[in-house]
């Protein structure tokens, strides 16, 4: 398993391998079960994690109604950073879709972490960076393109993630109903 994340952590920096096992060696292994929560909306978020396996969610839910912000497979990080910075309650819940296992870090240990070891700020800058993007982009989609491209989009980012997640998590990702992503599968289909 320790191989595994070095690798992992490995496409993000040119931390050397002893310098991530004392990433490691600060975190715990959390395994978390399908629809349960690494953070609930409301909480103040104290850590955050990395994704072993498995899939997660970022969903805002509102009057009954969710409304998925992101999907986060293997290999990502998952927080509410900005309210764990900020020490206030997160406005989204981050859900496990499937039974998952995450490393998590404490965000004092992540602080000690990079105060002893400045090449952590570039992983941080990393992650932070490919955030962004990935915001920026999906809200240039949602102005800009309708529903049936920002589905083919989906498809083409997340090739696998089809037969990974509910009809209704896809549709709520795209801003549409189950009902009319039907529509658009079977549209596409023709």
């Amino acid at each position: 398993m320790t191989t595994e994340i070095i690798h992992s952590i490995k496409q993000f920096t040119d931390l050397t391998e002893s310098e991530i096992a004392e990433f490691i060696d600060i975190s715990k292994i959390k395994n978390l079960h399908a629809k349960s929560y690494f953070i609930r909306e409301g909480q103040v978020p104290t850590e955050f994690g990395f994704v072993l396996t498995g899939l997660f969610r970022y969903v805002y839910i509102s009057e009954g109604k969710e409304f998925t912000k992101v999907f986060m497979p293997e290999n990502s990080f998952i927080s509410s950073y900005s309210s764990m910075i900020s020490k206030i309650p997160s406005h989204f819940f981050i859900e496990a879709i499937e039974d998952s296992k995450v490393l998590s870090i404490s965000y004092n240990n992540w602080q000690k972490l990079k105060l002893q070891n400045p090449k952590w700020n570039f992983l941080l800058v990393k992650m932070l960076e490919k955030g962004y993007s990935v915001k920026e982009k999906r809200e240039r989609e949602f102005l800009l393109l309708d529903a049936e491209n920002r589905y083919r989009i989906f498809l083409e980012e997340f090739p696998n993630l089809e037969n990974r997640v509910k009809q209704h998590m896809i549709a709520s990702y795209l801003g549409i109903t189950p009902i009319a992503l039907s529509r658009i599968r079977k549209k596409m289909q023709t």
